[in-house]
């Protein structure tokens, strides 16, 4: 069983800042890519930033300069600083990584439970 665990969320004023993490649990041989996706009230998930186990990042353009990812590799975790925060960035916060299970041959897509972010005043 592979679990992948957000924390971190919560309510925060235009402009202020949160920090989402992200831990992998279970039976993991190996992580690639890791990611933050969000969905907004009636709109589709859409990718926020994704990291390549190298450290390649992509980031989407409407949180270039203001969200910064990162992961620990040893830890299995990945993390998200969120910073200038506007109302628009209010979503449900979902971790996402590509993971191979021990004695699997392939990797298989994981998701967290969602988090949720609020920018409000």
């Amino acid at each position: 069983q592979v679990q992948l665990v957000e924390s971190g969320g919560g309510l925060v004023q235009p402009g202020g800042s949160l920090r989402l993490s992200c831990a992998a649990s279970g039976s993991i041989a190996s992580i690639n890519a890791m990611g933050w996706y969000r969905q907004a009230p009636g709109k589709q998930r859409e990718l926020v930033v994704a990291i390549t186990s190298g450290g390649r990042t992509n980031y989407a353009d409407s949180v270039k300069g203001r969200f910064t990812i990162s992961r620990d590799n040893a830890k299995k975790a990945v993390f998200l600083q969120m910073n200038s925060l506007k109302p628009e960035d209010t979503a449900v916060y979902y971790c996402n990584a590509a993971i191979y299970k021990i004695g699997v041959p392939y990797e298989y897509n994981y998701w967290g439970q969602g988090i949720q972010v609020t920018v409000s005043s």
